[in-house]
C-alpha cells in the first residue's frame, strides 16, 4: 500500500493527535491535566474560524478547545473538543460497537496509578489484568474511563 501511495504522489506522516468531544471542557482540563498529570499545552476557549466550520459542517461553529501532552517531547497530542453550539447527544462508547474507539497510555507502575485513581473517584472497568499471552505477555492492562465515559487504557509493559 505504501508503494501504491507513493507512487500517487502522497503518503501518510505520522500520527498528529487524537479529538475527544467532551460535554464539558473544564471537567476534561480537570481529568486529564489534574489526575493523569498531562500537560495542557494549548487553549483555545473560543474558536469560530471559518474553516472549522467548513470543516466540521456547522455553518457558525463555535468550538472550546484544550490540548495536552502526554510527555513534554511527545509529537502527538490529545485534543478535547466542546461545542458551544451544534452540540449533539453523547456517543455511545462500548468497546464492542463498530466505529468506537480507545486511547491507550503506559504507565510504569500501573498496580499503583490504579489505586491512586480509584481513590480519587476514577471508575474502571476492572482492576489491572495481567497479559497472558501474544508480544505483552506478562504486562499489565485496565481499561478505566473519563468523565465523558470515554474508553482509556493503561498499560503496563512486561519487565
Amino acid at each position: 500500500m505504501e508503494q501504491e501511495t507513493e507512487s500517487s504522489g502522497w503518503r501518510l506522516g505520522d500520527l498528529h493527535h487524537l479529538g475527544l468531544t467532551v460535554a464539558d471542557i473544564e471537567r476534561s482540563i480537570a481529568f486529564y491535566r489534574d489526575l493523569l498529570g498531562m500537560t495542557l499545552h494549548r487553549r483555545r476557549p473560543h474558536v469560530d474560524d471559518e474553516y472549522v466550520a467548513l470543516q466540521t459542517g456547522y455553518p457558525g461553529v463555535v468550538l472550546n478547545v484544550a490540548s495536552f501532552k502526554v510527555s513534554p517531547d511527545s509529537p502527538q497530542s490529545l485534543e478535547v473538543v466542546q461545542y458551544m453550539n451544534h452540540a449533539g447527544p453523547p456517543a455511545e462508547p462500548a468497546t464492542n460497537r463498530s466505529g468506537s474507539s480507545h486511547l491507550c497510555l503506559t504507565v510504569n507502575n500501573l498496580r499503583t496509578c490504579y489505586a491512586d485513581l480509584k481513590a480519587k473517584g476514577v471508575r474502571f472497568k476492572s482492576e489491572p489484568v495481567t497479559i497472558t499471552a501474544g508480544p505483552n505477555a506478562g504486562g499489565l492492562v485496565v481499561y478505566f474511563f473519563d468523565p465523558d465515559g470515554y474508553t482509556l487504557e493503561l498499560f503496563q509493559p512486561p519487565q
